[in-house]
C-alpha cells in the first residue's frame, strides 16, 4: 500500500494529507497516534492549570484564532501526526 499515490499530495495542505493518510493508514497506527497526541495535548493543559496559567491560555488563544504562527502550529501538528504514521506503515 503506498499511501501517497495522491498526486496532489505535495499540493494540499497539512491537515487535508493528515485526513487523506488517515482514511488509508493502518488504522490501529492512526489511533495510536492520535491518542499520543492528545495525551500531549492533556498533559499541556495539566500543566497550564498547575501553574495557574489556564486563563492566560485561554486568552492567547482568542486573540491567536486568526494569526498565521497559530496556522503554522497546527499544520506543524499534522505534519507531525502524517510523518508518525507514515513511517510505521513502510
Amino acid at each position: 500500500m503506498n499511501i501517497f499515490d495522491d498526486d496532489d499530495y505535495m499540493m494540499s495542505t497539512p491537515k487535508s494529507n493528515y485526513f487523506s493518510i488517515a482514511k488509508t493508514a493502518n488504522q490501529n497506527i492512526v489511533e495510536m497516534e492520535l491518542e499520543k497526541m492528545l495525551q500531549r495535548l492533556a498533559i499541556a493543559e495539566k500543566m497550564l492549570e498547575e501553574r495557574g496559567l489556564e486563563e492566560e491560555h485561554e486568552n492567547l488563544l482568542k486573540t491567536m484564532i486568526i494569526e498565521k504562527e497559530l496556522e503554522d502550529r497546527t499544520n506543524s501538528l499534522f505534519i507531525e501526526l502524517v510523518g508518525n504514521i507514515v513511517t510505521q506503515c513502510e
